[in-house]
């Protein structure tokens, strides 16, 4: 009996792979119109300035990561772990894991073309964001549909929109940090600890439209420390990469460190947004805010190295992938937002 053939498409921003690469990454990230929310021609202008401007920036920044971004073959990495998971768990279906960058290579088009020549019966759609935003999740989710109906790829799909507090997810993220707290200890167990919970952030008006992704970056925070089970651990969630003048949801990852030096407290920074080493992390995390709490004088900085193929974390997106919970990883479709998130598409 031939086996059912399951394609599982992973969703993420993509990056540059070279030099050559960052400027019409860049200006792709800026056309989107969850990014940058005007009309054309107007929006095709606003993104050629924009990535003209910061490409100098943003080529130093992916010169200090070896000439590009690491995300893809990081991507590739867990689509091979989810694939082998699967097959293990599940030997009545075949299944194959596809990337689709949002921003870069391989691109939404690419892997509905190669979901398409596999010949794949059932599609799932799973975003490498645990939080939902319309940045993300669903500005990737517009793009699959909207190929999809271009290409006439009619293949039955389901797709998972967040998982915030999946089970997985949120038990890797405490095996790592655990391990930083241990190493604190170790290192100088008199230096009281801060566990700084970063996650990427947004524009305040990107919020106003109704966008789940900071009450679920808490929720999530919420059940790590939870699970974490230490007694009278010290924690705040806070956001980092903002760029542009307009006004950010907070607190900055800055703030959250003045704080820490004038407390007198060491810090263990997770990236609970990220699932993958890129530049948020590798640069932003690793050089600019360790130089920075450097200058603060803080007594202690551990970063916590994201999921990547950390087996909990891997398990818990096999699980929902054949586990039918609903859209949101919950027992009917549940929406684990609150209903002022309008943006949410439960």
């Amino acid at each position: 009996m031939a086996k059912t053939k399951r394609a599982v498409v992973i969703f993420n921003l993509g990056g540059p792979d070279s030099q050559a690469a960052v400027q019409p990454f860049l200006f792709n990230l800026f056309y989107d119109r969850a990014i940058i929310n005007v009309p054309n021609p107007m929006r095709w202008m606003i993104a050629k300035l924009i990535s003209s401007r910061r490409v100098k920036e943003a080529s130093a920044i992916y010169e200090e990561l070896g000439g590009g971004s690491p995300i893809v073959p990081q991507t590739q990495a867990q689509a091979d772990a989810l694939a082998n998971t699967l097959n293990a768990r599940d030997p009545d279906a075949a299944h194959k894991v596809f990337i689709a960058m949002r921003y870069w290579h391989p691109f939404v088009e690419e892997a509905a073309e190669a979901v398409q020549a596999w010949g794949a019966e059932e599609v799932v759609l799973l975003p490498l964001y645990p939080q939902f935003s319309i940045t993300t999740t669903q500005t990737g989710f517009k793009e699959w549909d909207r190929l999809s109906a271009k290409m006439k790829v009619d293949i039955p799909s389901r797709r998972l929109c967040c998982y915030p507090t999946e089970g997985g997810w949120v038990e890797a993220q405490a095996t790592l940090i655990r391990v930083a707290l241990e190493q604190g200890n170790s290192d100088d167990a008199s230096i009281p600890l801060r566990v700084l919970f970063s996650a990427h952030g947004l524009p305040k008006r990107t919020i106003a439209q109704g966008d789940p992704y900071p009450d679920q970056v808490e929720m999530g925070a919420q059940a790590i420390v939870d699970t974490l089970q230490v007694e009278g651990l010290d924690w705040q969630v806070c956001y980092q990469s903002r760029v542009g003048p307009l006004e950010w949801i907070g607190p900055s990852i800055d703030e959250a460190l003045e704080k820490a030096a004038t407390d007198k407290v060491g810090v263990v920074v997770v990236p609970i947004a990220f699932v993958s080493e890129h530049s948020e992390t590798l640069v932003e995390l690793d050089i600019e805010y360790r130089d920075r709490a450097k200058e603060l004088s803080l007594p202690a900085y551990y970063r916590v190295p994201t999921v990547g193929v950390e087996p909990s974390f891997i398990g818990g997106l096999a699980d929902m992938v054949l586990q039918d919970r609903g859209a949101c990883n919950s027992e009917a479709g549940r929406r684990v937002c609150n209903n002022d998130c309008s943006a949410c598409p439960l």
